[in-house]
């Protein structure tokens, strides 16, 4: 058979064709061990306990990326048919910018302290099932495709905006695909508008047509709504808070004092020998393994934490950010102090988790405006997309259930104090 479709729910019919050298590489490399092992990888980390429509793959937002990444190219190249040179990397690098996810995604990366791209990088240069695909299309191309992925490739502006930019592939579909698995409506943005509006600059950068200043708007405010309801909620935060509490005690009682298989053990306590192949064996699989063998045997406050997450039966949280610094420590030791006098470690129980959230960077890779005469950046030209640089902070403080109402009177309190 020459042609392989995969039904993608956004994209329809994603079609590829063997006769068709870069689309012969793009299915070898599908095909291949570390990207099906994206399957088993979710999208959104531990999201599925808030959104329970949440169980996409990154296997499924990788082969979307690439989808836009071939549907922009194919616009571009009408404007510049040298880009059409760079087709194959700019399709390896589309479908391999999440090779080296760890487990959970990014709440995995902050718990194991782990760079994907740096493991991205590492996969398609060192693997050999992605490497010899990548060199069988045309040599040097696994190092160009790794340094792309880490936004080090300087040979062609547009190809490296496209695959990491305000305005990449990547963010497109993972806008769009989060909005529509989690069952909300802020990720609706307007594709076939944006990709339209993709266009060429004399010194050969990627910039927008006026005509798409309203769909780029668009697109920056959805993705600041995604942030602030989906990626930064509330419960995604404490999830990620008690998996970064579990996995901190795990390590404090170290590998004599707590059972786990040879990955898991090097993956916890000797990160420097996680080689190619014990960082392909971790996956979403490996870790849910562990958190119910730790439930049923494990010191006790990690048998909890770990049936707090299994059962959902998930911490509360309470929005703290105008409260000034000192006040919100201050809440934290009111929670610790009630945790205690309930029988409950307040180190297994109360935390803050903050983020700080930009809605637009205009001194990083900002996107610009051409209309075939003039070049500005798109802040200037929408005072909409200007308000977005000013930082969005979010502080939460975690706490249990038990002490709710005692909590409460115990902050009223302190905003009263702080007045």
């Amino acid at each position: 058979m020459s042609t392989r479709t995969y039904h993608d729910p956004l994209h329809h019919g994603i079609t590829l064709d063997s006769n068709i050298p870069e689309e012969s590489m793009i299915m070898e490399l599908i095909d291949s061990k570390p990207f099906q092992r994206l399957r088993r990888i979710r999208q959104l980390g531990p999201a599925f306990l808030t959104f329970h429509g949440a169980e996409s793959s990154r296997f499924t937002h990788s082969l979307g990326v690439f989808q836009i990444a071939r549907k922009a190219l194919k616009k571009l190249s009408r404007l510049d048919k040298k880009l059409n040179q760079s087709k194959g990397k700019l399709y390896a690098a589309a479908l391999l910018h999440d090779l080296g996810h760890c487990p959970l995604s990014h709440t995995g990366e902050e718990i194991f302290g782990l760079n994907h791209e740096q493991w991205s990088a590492n996969l398609i240069k060192n693997h050999p099932e992605i490497k010899n695909s990548l060199e069988k299309y045309q040599k040097g191309t696994s190092e160009d495709v790794a340094e792309l992925i880490q936004g080090n490739y300087e040979s062609d502006g547009i190809i490296k905006s496209l695959i990491s930019s305000q305005l990449d592939c990547d963010r497109l579909d993972y806008l769009l695909r989060d909005s529509y698995s989690t069952g909300t409506q802020y990720g609706q943005l307007d594709l076939d508008r944006i990709l339209s509006a993709l266009t060429i600059t004399p010194d050969r950068s990627l910039a927008i047509n006026p005509k798409g200043i309203m769909a780029v708007e668009h697109y920056l405010i959805v993705r600041n709504l995604m942030y602030r309801s989906i990626y930064n909620h509330r419960l995604n935060e404490v999830c990620t808070w008690l998996l970064e509490t579990l996995i901190r005690a795990v390590r404090k009682l170290g590998p004599n004092s707590i059972w786990t298989d040879e990955i898991m053990n090097k993956w916890l306590w000797d990160p420097t020998k996680i080689d190619i192949n014990t960082f392909l064996q971790q996956d979403d699989i490996r870790i849910g393994y562990h958190l119910l063998r730790w439930k049923e045997r494990s010191p006790k406050p990690i048998s909890e934490l770990c049936k707090r997450l299994i059962n959902r039966n998930l911490l509360k949280a309470l929005d703290i950010k105008d409260l000034e610094k000192e006040i919100q420590l201050e809440a934290l030791a009111k929670a610790r102090g009630l945790s205690e006098k309930i029988g409950l470690d307040p180190d297994f129980c109360c935390g803050i988790r903050q983020q700080s959230l930009y809605g637009y960077y205009p001194y990083k890779g900002g996107l610009r405006i051409w209309d075939g005469t003039n070049l500005k950046a798109i802040e200037q030209a929408s005072p909409l997309i200007a308000t977005l640089s000013s930082p969005a902070d979010s502080s939460w403080l975690i706490y249990p259930k038990e002490i709710e109402e005692n909590l409460s009177q115990s902050l009223f309190e302190l905003r009263e104090k702080s007045i």
